[in-house]
């Protein structure tokens, strides 16, 4: 929940965004079902359901949309795409930034929300969470010619700056570490990352799953940290209070568990040492338009 372009145009544009600007109107879902009807394979069937998911298409290898093509990719899509095709549902993405996403969630904007969220107890009291589809640890990243510090103990007990993303498990994590004086938060995690390359921050705090694409398309620039921050966090769909997909959503990765499904994706959009993407080659996603949207 855990899960992030880089030029000062776009940082602006970011920082000028808040909660209400962020949320595209979503459709209006579909009336709740009732007690759904098992598909041959033991799957709940959603009769054709169209469920409005929000997302950032900003995040990196979870969501982002190709500048080449036009088109939306990440793990996100090909996971969704893969639980409708087996529940017989249609996934509708609306774009919001990270910053107000959960909030919208829980005041029953959009059906669900997938976007890298980590599951915490303080989330919980206001949405609710599938089961973990991954677990992550978080490690710093900084620069390949950093001299200064070599573990996380010792970043720590200096006087250096971290970088962060705004709304995250990161930024929780991140003032637990240092203190809030020597955090500096972004609205996207990319300039996070370059704000470590520019120098004007001494490491970045990270998911090691995209810490490593990170590094990897980076590899003359930036390595990351020995040791961890933290360790086995889950990463989870959420949903509004009370929502009826919770439990087909959760059979439905329970089913792509035990099949391999879930293995292979990861597989994909987290290899080891290497990004799939890169931010010069994405858009802006939510963050394109800083003119407020007025909601519905």
């Amino acid at each position: 929940m855990l899960k992030e372009r880089l030029t000062v145009s776009r940082l602006m544009v970011a920082a000028a965004i808040g909660l209400a600007a962020c949320a595209v109107p979503a459709t209006p879902a579909a009336p709740a079902q009732p007690t759904a009807a098992p598909q041959p394979s033991g799957l709940p069937d959603l009769g054709g359901r169209e469920i409005v998911v929000a997302i950032e298409n900003a995040y990196i290898p979870f969501n982002y949309i190709r500048l080449d093509n036009g088109q939306a990719e990440g793990w996100d899509y090909d996971a969704l795409a893969e639980i409708c095709r087996r529940l017989n549902c249609k996934p509708v993405f609306r774009e919001i930034a990270w910053d107000g996403m959960i909030a919208a969630v829980a005041a029953g904007q959009f059906d669900m929300a997938t976007n890298g969220i980590t599951i915490t107890e303080e989330r919980k009291k206001s949405v609710d969470f599938s089961d973990g589809y991954i677990k992550v640890d978080q490690r710093l990243v900084v620069r390949i010619d950093e001299n200064r510090f070599s573990t996380v103990e010792e970043f720590k007990n200096g006087n250096f700056k971290l970088a962060t993303q705004k709304g995250t498990t990161n930024y929780d994590e991140g003032i637990k570490l240092v203190g809030e004086a020597r955090v500096i938060a972004f609205d996207e995690f990319g300039q996070a990352i370059q704000a470590v390359i520019a120098g004007d921050a001494d490491a970045a705090i990270i998911d090691d799953v995209a810490g490593q694409g990170y590094v990897g398309v980076n590899a003359d620039k930036l390595k990351l940290l020995d040791g961890l921050v933290s360790e086995g966090q889950e990463l989870g769909f959420i949903f509004p209070k009370g929502s009826d997909l919770v439990g087909p959503i959760n059979a439905a990765l329970k089913a792509m568990r035990e099949d391999g499904t879930l293995q292979r994706l990861q597989e994909k959009w987290f290899p080891k040492g290497r990004q799939v993407i890169s931010y010069d080659e994405i858009g802006p996603g939510a963050y394109d338009n800083p003119t407020p949207t007025p909601n519905p």
